[in-house]
C-alpha cells in the first residue's frame, strides 16, 4: 500500500500524492525547491524521501518480499475452512489480510483523523494566533469552532488541516 504524501514550501501547498508524484514534483521545481516539508497523510507526521535519482540497474527477478514465518493459533473450524481453500491456507490469510489493510486505510478511525491533523497543524501552524483554540475544536469534534479558530491561516494550511480532519468531523 502506497503511502499519500503532501509538498509544502512555507504556506503553499506544493503537491499531494504518492512517493514518486511527489518526487517528480519537487525535481521538477528543480532549485526552487526549498524548505520543503513533506508530511505522511494518513499520519500528518513530517517525513523525508530521496530526491536522488536510483542510477543503479535492477536486477532479474522479484525482490525479496520480507516474508517471515510466525505462529498464529486458529480454532480448528478456521484450519478446515482454510484447508478447503483453492489457494492455500498462506495465501488466504495474506489475502484476507491485505483486504483489512486496504478497508481499514480508505477511511481513518476519527482519532487517527484527530491525530494526523495534529501532528500536520503543529508543524504548520503552531506558532500562528488561533492554534490551539483550534486544536481544542479538534479533538472536541467541532467544525465551526475550528474553521473560526483557523480563519487567519493560509488557505492551504487550513485545507489540508480540515481534510485530514475530515473523518473527526464527519464521524
Amino acid at each position: 500500500m502506497d503511502r499519500t504524501l503532501t509538498a509544502f514550501s512555507g504556506d503553499y501547498w506544493i503537491a499531494t500524492g504518492d512517493e514518486d508524484e511527489v518526487r517528480a514534483a519537487l525535481r521538477a521545481m528543480g532549485d526552487d525547491a526549498q524548505n520543503i516539508l513533506l508530511f505522511d497523510d494518513r499520519t500528518g507526521r513530517q517525513v523525508d524521501i530521496d530526491l536522488q535519482v536510483d542510477a543503479a540497474p535492477r536486477g532479474r527477478g522479484r525482490p525479496k518480499m520480507g516474508v517471515q514465518a510466525r505462529e498464529i493459533t486458529l480454532l480448528p473450524r478456521h484450519w478446515d475452512w482454510l484447508a478447503a481453500q483453492p489457494r492455500g491456507a498462506s495465501a488466504t490469510l495474506r489475502q484476507l489480510v491485505e483486504d483489512a489493510v486496504k478497508a481499514s486505510a480508505d477511511r481513518p478511525s476519527p482519532r487517527a483523523a484527530m491525530d494526523a491533523a495534529y501532528h500536520f497543524l503543529t508543524a504548520m501552524a503552531g506558532d500562528r494566533p488561533g492554534y490551539e483554540a483550534a486544536i481544542r475544536a479538534l479533538y472536541a469534534r467541532d467544525r465551526a469552532a475550528f474553521e473560526a479558530a483557523a480563519e487567519g491561516w493560509p488557505g492551504a494550511i487550513r485545507a489540508h488541516g480540515l481534510a485530514l480532519a475530515e473523518p473527526a468531523f464527519s464521524a
